[in-house]
C-alpha cells in the first residue's frame, strides 16, 4: 500500500505493508527526508477507537486509507545542527519545566555583566524576519507558538485543527491597536511553515510585523534553576526602537521566558488536548477583551498582567452571561 507525505512543499510517496508500525513508517520517511523519527511531527495519525497512535502501533490499526496524504513537520538533522551552531545554543528541547513567580522575581539577570554581553550579542546577530514595518503609535503583542496559539502534541488531520480557538478573531480584533510579532523557540523555517499552515501569515484581517526564532534567545545559568533558555525582549527593543517596555506585552505559556522582563510578560494558560478543548478553550477570547481595554493607556509598564482577569472581571461576567 502507499500513502503520501506532504513535507516542505514536497509530496513524497511512501510504500508500506499492513503489518508495518508507526516506527517503521518513520524510518522510511527518514530515508526520504533525512528527518530523524524523533523530529517528525506527522498530522493525521489516528488510531481506531480514538486512541493515541504510538510508535509501536501497527499501521493497520490507524484510521488512514491507502493513498492518503499526511502532512509532516520536521527539520533534517544537518539543518538543525547548522541552526544550533549559528545560534550558539543547545538544541531546543520541548518540555514542561517552568519556574515559580517568586523564583522569577528573585533571579537577578538584568544587571549581570555576563548576561548583558550575551544579550548584546543576540541583538547584533539574531535572525529577525521583518514582514511589515512597525506602525507609528501602535503597541506590540509578542506571541509564542507552541501551547500558546498551537497545540504541539495532539494529533489532527490538518494543522487548523490544532490552532487555539478564536485565534483569528483575537488577532483581527487587536491588530488596529497592536503590531503582532511571533517568537518561537524553533527555527525560522518552521515558524514560517506553521504560520502559513495555520493561515496566520496569509489572513486578510491582520498583518504580522516580524518573526523571531531561537537565534534571538539567550541561555541563562542560575544557581537556583540551572541552565535554561529565555526570550529577552531587549532583543526586540534593540532592533526596533519603536517598541519599548512601555508599549510591549508578551504571551507565553512558560514563565521562565520572561526572566529578563517579567513585567512585560503575561503567562497564558497552555493549550493542549485540542481534540477535547477546541470547543471549550476561550483564553484568546478573554485576552482580546484585556488587550482592547489597555490599548488606550499611554504606558503598559505599570500593569500587573497576572491580574488581567481581575482587571476585566465585569467584562468577563457579561461575556459569560451571553454565551
Amino acid at each position: 500500500m502507499e500513502l503520501t507525505i506532504r513535507w516542505s512543499s514536497k509530496e513524497i510517496p511512501i510504500k508500506y505493508a499492513d503489518d508495518d508500525t508507526v516506527a517503521t513508517l518513520k524510518r522510511k520517511i527518514q530515508e526520504e527526508t533525512r528527518v530523524q523519527p524523533k523530529r517528525q511531527k506527522i498530522m493525521g495519525l489516528k488510531a481506531k477507537g480514538g486512541k493515541m497512535a504510538g510508535d509501536d502501533t501497527p499501521l493497520r490499526d490507524l484510521v488512514i486509507k491507502p493513498g492518503a496524504k499526511l502532512m509532516m513537520l520536521g527539520t533534517p538533522e544537518e539543518e538543525t545542527a547548522q541552526l544550533d551552531a549559528q545560534a550558539e545554543i543547545a538544541p531546543h528541547i520541548q518540555d514542561d519545566f517552568d519556574i515559580a513567580e517568586d523564583t522569577l522575581q528573585a533571579l537577578d539577570v538584568k544587571d549581570n555583566p555576563e548576561f548583558q554581553e550575551r544579550l548584546r550579542k543576540r541583538i547584533r546577530n539574531a535572525k529577525i524576519k521583518t514582514i511589515n514595518p512597525p506602525r507609528p503609535g501602535k503597541k506590540v503583542v509578542v506571541l509564542d507558538i507552541d501551547y500558546t496559539i498551537f497545540d504541539l502534541n495532539s494529533t489532527a488531520e490538518h494543522p487548523h485543527e490544532l490552532a487555539r480557538p478564536h485565534l483569528h478573531e483575537f488577532l483581527t480584533a487587536v491588530y488596529p491597536h497592536y503590531d503582532i510579532v511571533i517568537w518561537s523557540a524553533t527555527s525560522m523555517k518552521w515558524i514560517e511553515i506553521k504560520m502559513r499552515e495555520l493561515g496566520v501569515s496569509t489572513h486578510s484581517g491582520y498583518k504580522l510585523a516580524a518573526f523571531m526564532d531561537n537565534t534571538a534567545m539567550v541561555t541563562v545559568h542560575t544557581a537556583q534553576r540551572g541552565v535554561f533558555d529565555c526570550k529577552p525582549l531587549p532583543v526586540l527593543w534593540g532592533r526596533f526602537p519603536e517598541y519599548t517596555p512601555d508599549n510591549t506585552i508578551m504571551f507565553d505559556d512558560l514563565r521562565r521566558n520572561y526572566v529578563f522582563n517579567p513585567q512585560n510578560g503575561l503567562v497564558i494558560r497552555p493549550y493542549r488536548k485540542a481534540h477535547i478543548n477546541r470547543t471549550l478553550d476561550k483564553e484568546l477570547l478573554y485576552l482580546k477583551i484585556y488587550l482592547l481595554k489597555i490599548a488606550h493607556l499611554d504606558s503598559l509598564a505599570g500593569l500587573q498582567h497576572k491580574k488581567w482577569e481581575r482587571y476585566i472581571a465585569e467584562d468577563l461576567r457579561l461575556t459569560r452571561d451571553t454565551q
